[in-house]
């Protein structure tokens, strides 16, 4: 089974969403099917087809999160010492076409915020990040052609 890195606060984030589906989601819905199902004819019940709606992607959510917390590879940025872009790595970057100064930090899937400057490790930008060290180049295909990149920074926070 192939490992998915994620950061501490990822993986809180995700037990937590698990949490309340079982705990206040699954029994209320549970609850808003059986009141459904009082009022008489199925075939013609909005409510009840909505509330088993409901339920089908509460289910389903809480087999994915189950299935993401058993793939789990947590790691700790704050604990790693490397000259090298990894995952948990915080980059500051400078386009070299605009000369716009960027900072990114690479993340897990789950926690891809753009706006947020939170990018996930498969994105074509952190792969093409790995490994690379301060001063080197990375060259990014993106839709608009080529990006290139010059590392000016790595952290561990």
């Amino acid at each position: 089974m192939e490992k998915v890195p994620m950061t501490t606060n990822s993986y809180a984030l995700l037990e937590e969403e698990l949490k309340k589906l079982k705990s206040d989601d699954r029994p209320n819905v549970i609850k808003a099917i059986a009141e459904a199902r009082e009022h008489g004819d199925l075939s013609e019940n909005a409510e009840y087809h909505a509330a088993k709606e409901q339920q089908s992607f509460i289910e389903g959510r809480i087999l994915e999160l189950e299935y993401k917390l058993t793939r789990a590879e947590i790691i700790d940025p704050s604990s790693i010492k490397s000259d090298k872009i990894l995952f948990g790595a915080t980059i500051d970057l400078i386009d070299e076409k605009t000369n716009k100064k960027l900072t990114y930090k690479i993340v897990g899937v789950d926690e891809t915020d753009v706006e947020k400057s939170l990018i996930s490790v498969s994105s074509p930008v952190a792969r093409s990040l790995m490994g690379k060290m301060i001063g080197d180049i990375a060259v990014v295909n993106t839709p608009g052609g080529k990006t290139t990149y010059e590392i000016l920074n790595i952290k561990y926070i």
